[in-house]
């Protein structure tokens, strides 16, 4: 668990990467710049922990690229105190960068291996979420809603009518639709039954997988 000077300078590099691509948002760029990404992959990538790129963790599952973290929480605009549903915990990253901005998060994981590891693992580096949910995504967490925002880290064949259900009026879903390749979709609830829905472009994400625990 060794977070050196060389590690920092990789993550400001990074940062600095990041705005190249269009990132603004300060909590988001301090976030990349203080969480140690290397930490939370296998150690045989450690030297390219710092590069904007996706890699393979536990379960047959990724840990998601700096940039597309960084770009579903900016879009989400994800502020101190918002309370926020994760869909898909994967290795911890995302939820850190949540944490890290000071929102109140509950993470759901359905890949138990991942769910073990990842709930030991982060608490370790001081990053407490309100709640762990080892269960299914698609059903959201009813008893926790509503949610100011709700983040899917995971490619979704639909938009799930239980996530849409669990925003509050004015709060944010974004979620990557599709198959083998997704549309970032960001939907806003205007009124209880009234969406806007906004399409922001191509991603690849793992299939987000329903009731196989």
């Amino acid at each position: 668990m060794k977070d050196t000077a060389k590690h920092q300078g990789l993550r400001n590099q990074l940062a600095t990467v990041l705005e190249a691509k269009g990132i603004t948002d300060a909590n988001v760029l301090r976030a990349i710049r203080k969480i140690p990404r290397h930490l939370f992959i296998d150690s045989g990538f450690e030297d390219h922990a710092y590069q904007d790129k996706a890699f393979p963790i536990a379960a047959d599952q990724t840990i998601s690229q700096p940039y597309t973290v960084a770009f579903q929480t900016q879009t989400l605009e994800v502020t101190s105190n918002d309370k926020v549903l994760e869909i898909g915990t994967g290795s911890g990253y995302q939820t850190a960068v949540l944490l890290e901005i000071g929102a109140e998060v509950y993470s759901i994981e359905r890949q138990h291996e991942l769910f073990k590891r990842t709930s030991m693992f982060l608490p370790k580096l001081g990053y407490k979420p309100k709640k762990f949910i080892f269960g299914d995504g698609y059903k959201g967490l009813k008893e926790k809603a509503p949610f100011d925002k709700i983040i899917v880290t995971a490619g979704a064949p639909f938009v799930p009518k239980a996530l849409l259900a669990q925003i509050k009026v004015g709060g944010m879903l974004l979620i990557p639709v599709g198959d083998r390749t997704q549309v970032m979709t960001l939907f806003t609830r205007k009124s209880p039954k009234e969406f806007e829905k906004k399409e922001l472009g191509n991603f690849a994400f793992v299939p987000m997988l329903e009731k196989k625990n």
